[in-house]
């Protein structure tokens, strides 16, 4: 486990990412929202077009020799997260002050991912990076133009280039 490096508990840590998530939201052009309590399995919404994109924000300064450990479960007392619950999770890598916008059927789909390692710079080996072209993915959370297309309706996700991003093993 890491230190909690300037909080006095990773609650303190996790309600000032989220602050920086919504910052960075809105210096993006993004409409942010905060549903009140803790109640929510997500932290932040999104308005993209007519929907509300709900964001489970996390972060992590857990370096290992292979890049940063992200956990992307809940809390012990909480039930795991759901696609019925969250679109999306935004990641922050804390020493790199970088973002990872990961559409969250990439992590709840199939067999649940509770931690990946992410790498923000050139990694010798990107193929063992899944998550890399969802660094600083804000675009993902654009309105579609159909919804042929929305986001929940697709097997991979498709960036700005055309490109399809499969997602984890998931056929």
């Amino acid at each position: 486990m890491t230190q909690c490096k300037g909080f006095r508990t990773f609650k303190e840590r996790g309600e000032w990412v989220e602050l920086q998530f919504m910052a960075r939201a809105v210096r993006k052009g993004f409409r942010v929202s905060k549903p009140w309590g803790d109640s929510s399995a997500y932290d932040v919404g999104i308005e993209s077009g007519t929907r509300i994109l709900r964001v489970q924000v996390k972060s992590t300064d857990c370096r290992t020799q292979y890049g940063y450990l992200c956990q992307f479960k809940p809390n012990a007392r909480s039930k795991p997260y759901t696609l019925k619950e969250i679109d999306f999770f935004a990641a922050y890598v804390i020493p790199e002050d970088v973002w990872y916008l990961i559409p969250a059927a990439v992590l709840l789909r199939g067999k649940q991912k509770k931690a990946v390692t992410i790498l923000p710079e050139n990694p010798r080996h990107p193929e063992r990076y899944k998550c890399e072209d969802y660094r600083e993915a804000w675009r993902l959370l654009l309105p579609t133009k159909s919804k042929s297309t929305s986001l929940r309706s697709t097997r991979d996700v498709e960036l700005s280039d055309g490109q399809q991003v499969p997602s984890f093993g998931r056929r």
